[in-house]
């Protein structure tokens, strides 16, 4: 696990520029709204923590992630704050509605079809880059800035039974949860994929990376396989869930009318896994990320 120290002080390099989320009651569960942050995503946390953590003169250099669309959106956001450039490495599918929140903040997108955009990930393409790179998920302070959400969980719901939280790379569950099981070992936590890209139990099944394409639309969840996450994964995780995709589908209006909540398809991920858990336990969902595409959330809320 991450260690508690270092989480603690992550979250405080970031806690100036990030809010501390509000928590909402819903039939069973307390939604932790990480949607509200100010790109819309949790993602904010790790970036912030971790470009404060680089030493001036390496920061002055720039950023340079790799992301479907909300670390991309993070890492521009944090940069323009901090007054460095950011650029970032995208797939080609990335949906308009985070590329434009990514140049919004003025980031450079660098579009890749995925097999080549993981072939970059894999030879460590950043190593011919100017700017210092800074791993969407698989990197410490990252993980460790995400940590501060499970601070806040902890303080702010002392009864804290479960926790249930969506999982792409790894790198939100590996920081909240090591807070987590820091201060209450005894709290369960809950890793939530799509059965449109349920990696992480293959993985675990398999022992190793497995071939899987991506076909849902928590496309924030469709991070490739990292060896380094896991051993945290295994760690961290008491319990996995996987949401067939229509019942994700379904769930984003669901969350719309009982908690007024606007939430993409990773953000609802969590939520959509309550009805696979056994009622009764004092149980925080993190809704991680409201950047849906607006044509999507009207199909959505008329299906």
């Amino acid at each position: 696990m991450i260690e508690l120290e270092r989480i603690r002080a992550a979250a405080g390099r970031a806690r100036p520029y990030v809010y501390r989320t509000p928590i909402v009651p819903v039939e069973g569960a307390l939604l932790k709204l990480e949607c509200l942050q100010p790109t819309g995503s949790f993602k904010v946390r790790g970036f912030f923590a971790a470009a404060l953590a680089l030493p001036e003169a390496t920061r002055s250099r720039g950023l340079i992630t790799v992301s479907a669309g909300n670390a991309a959106q993070a890492c521009a956001y944090a940069a323009n704050a901090l007054g460095v450039p950011c650029r970032a490495v995208m797939p080609d599918t990335a949906p308009a509605t985070k590329v434009e929140g990514f140049e919004r903040w003025g980031g450079v997108p660098m579009f890749l079809p995925r097999p080549k955009l993981l072939d970059w990930l894999t030879n460590e393409g950043w190593k011919s880059e100017p700017e210092v790179f800074i791993h969407s998920f698989a990197d410490t302070e990252v993980m460790a800035g995400h940590g501060g959400l499970g601070l806040e969980l902890v303080e702010e719901i002392p009864d804290l039974a479960r926790v249930v939280i969506p999982v792409g790379g790894g790198g939100l569950i590996g920081g909240t949860a090591s807070a987590i099981k820091a201060l209450r070992p005894d709290v369960e936590v809950v890793g939530v994929q799509s059965d449109g890209y349920a990696m992480w139990t293959r993985v675990l099944e398999a022992g190793g990376p497995v071939s899987i394409t991506p076909d849902t639309i928590a496309d924030g969840t469709t991070a490739p396989f990292d060896k380094r996450m896991l051993g945290l994964m295994k760690e961290v995780v008491d319990t996995w869930v996987t949401v067939p995709e229509p019942k994700l589908r379904a769930a984003i209006p669901l969350l719309a009318v009982a908690g007024k909540v606007g939430a993409e398809g990773a953000g609802a991920l969590a939520y959509a896994a309550l009805e696979q858990l056994p009622a009764g336990p004092k149980t925080a969902v993190v809704i991680s990320g409201g950047n849906i595409d607006p044509k999507l959330l009207a199909a959505l809320l008329n299906q």
